[in-house]
């Protein structure tokens, strides 16, 4: 059936308005992230930006995923436990109204302890992967194992805050020059391999251009190709070393994991996140 889509995020606000056949018939965007909106304010947020869409079509419900979820958001929807089904989280979705509902996250609690996600599952579910490997780049990367269209374990690693904050923060800013010389990042998915470990090569970064052996437009792109490296390193660590894995990425990301997991011989699919949250959102609606 028709409805609205929300992914209400820590930054930004996206919404979809979807007829019954699943088409995107209209979309916004705004920065109207749940860190920006005030105590009370997400009901005035959603219907500024949807209110129109709820207007033209009063039988369409809003399904929203996302950090709105969150026990600073809208409402705190529990996390679901894994195994997580688009059943699963369709039986556990909050209703925050007769017509606004929001996804669960979903938390794996195993041996290396308990591990959550908002929003990822989503994209995961989008994928349609059955059995298999699925990979989520961004500020916290997600490593989830699928089976039998469930999502088993997952992994979190803070790979895009790492680089923001060593880039820009650490000593290793003061050293990074532009233009960026991007042959750097293969030297620092090299480096992600070095068995004295990912904080001895951090400041490698910093040896090697005191020393002359990198220049400063290196090292960034060393930095980026180090600690995405260092993420892959683990996940196969814990997950075998699939040949396979989705990735759910666009632009210059999905272009560094691509390259990336090609080097440790892994074949790729990709999906875009917007397909990804679209399909995956639409999976759990059928499902309730």
């Amino acid at each position: 059936m028709a409805f609205i889509a929300v992914d209400w995020g820590t930054s930004r606000f996206r919404a979809f308005r979807l007829d019954a056949a699943g088409k995107v018939i209209d979309r916004v965007v705004a920065e109207d992230g749940m860190a920006n909106v005030p105590p009370g304010g997400f009901g005035d947020v959603l219907q500024r930006h949807c209110g129109a869409w709820m207007a033209l079509d009063p039988d369409a419900p809003v399904l929203m995923a996302g950090m709105v979820g969150s026990r600073n958001g809208w409402a705190e929807a529990a996390y679901a436990p894994c195994p997580a089904s688009p059943k699963s989280l369709a039986d556990a979705v909050l209703a925050v109204s007769e017509r606004i509902s929001i996804v669960p996250g979903v938390i794996a609690r195993g041996p290396s302890g308990p591990d959550v996600m908002r929003g990822e599952e989503t994209l995961i579910f989008g994928t349609d992967v059955v059995d298999g490997l699925v990979c989520l780049p961004g500020t916290h990367s997600k490593w989830a194992r699928v089976e039998g269209g469930a999502i088993t374990d997952f992994a979190s690693f803070m790979t895009g805050e790492s680089y923001a904050l060593y880039r820009h923060e650490s000593l290793l800013a003061r050293l990074a020059a532009e233009p960026e010389d991007l042959t750097g990042f293969d030297e620092g998915l090299e480096a992600a391999q070095n068995e004295s470990g990912l904080l001895n090569r951090l400041f490698q970064a910093r040896a090697r251009v005191l020393d002359g052996a990198m220049t400063g437009e290196k090292v960034g792109p060393f930095l980026s190709g180090l600690l995405i490296g260092s993420e892959i390193e683990g996940a196969f660590r814990r997950y075998g070393g699939e040949h396979r894995v989705t990735l759910v990425a666009d632009g210059v990301i999905a272009q560094r994991y691509v390259a990336a997991l090609r080097a440790r011989g892994a074949a790729i699919e990709i999906f875009t996140p917007e397909r990804a949250f679209l399909s995956g959102l639409a999976a759990i609606a059928a499902a309730r």
